[in-house]
């Protein structure tokens, strides 16, 4: 029985999956083979400058750069959609964290960076891809930074909020939130925690009494 030829789409979905899997392991020769020359990241203005520009170069030091921060990087591909040029996947990202992470601002300088912690997360991320001419063309993101910044520990834990009856009512948020989803209160926005306001109060003169004849 003859194997069924792949259709555009199947061509097109491979050619996406490889090039999410190539951030992990790819060489140059790799991109070369699979981006086109004037490929445009759309997510490239928090990256080092060489990763800017258009093209495998560009797409090759967004690999690098991640690269240098986290080990064991890798996608698992959870689902994949074609719509004409236009790939979109649902991948979770892995990997530990194990040099700086380096983040940069528009004009290219060094904006923030985040020591190694050692810690592995793993984030739900989609990237939609556009190809043409055989090749990836363009390339954009939606990722949980958030839920990446809380598993690597680059975000401090929620603060613990004063009492409001005595030291053994202390709650977190967190708690706060659980207590009144358990009584089912979160369906009114005005049962969410919030501070207590301060009343200020003006002493009083006191007037003195008049002793009463007996």
């Amino acid at each position: 029985m003859d194997t069924p030829s792949p259709t555009a789409a199947d061509t097109a979905r491979a050619l996406a999956i490889r090039s999410v899997h190539l951030m992990a392991t790819g060489d140059r020769a790799d991109f070369d083979a699979i981006i086109h020359p004037d490929a445009t990241n759309r997510e490239g203005k928090t990256e080092p400058p060489a990763a800017r520009g258009r093209g495998p170069a560009a797409y090759h030091a967004t690999a690098l750069w991640l690269r240098a921060a986290y080990a064991d990087l890798h996608h698992t591909i959870e689902a994949s959609v074609v719509d004409g040029d236009l790939v979109a996947l649902h991948t979770t990202m892995h990997g530990r964290h194990i040099g700086p992470f380096v983040v940069y601002s528009e004009d290219g300088q060094v904006d923030q960076v985040f020591p190694p912690t050692g810690k592995t997360f793993a984030v739900t991320q989609s990237h939609w891809l556009r190809i043409a001419d055989g090749k990836v063309i363009e390339h954009w993101a939606n990722r949980d930074d958030l839920g990446q910044a809380a598993q690597l520990g680059w975000i401090p834990p929620t603060p613990v909020l004063p009492p409001a009856n005595g030291p053994s009512q202390a709650q977190s948020p967190a708690g706060q939130w659980n207590s009144l989803a358990s009584e089912g209160l979160l369906t009114r926005l005005d049962a969410l925690p919030s501070p207590r306001p301060t009343r200020r109060t003006t002493a009083r003169p006191r007037t003195p009494r008049t002793a009463r004849p007996r």
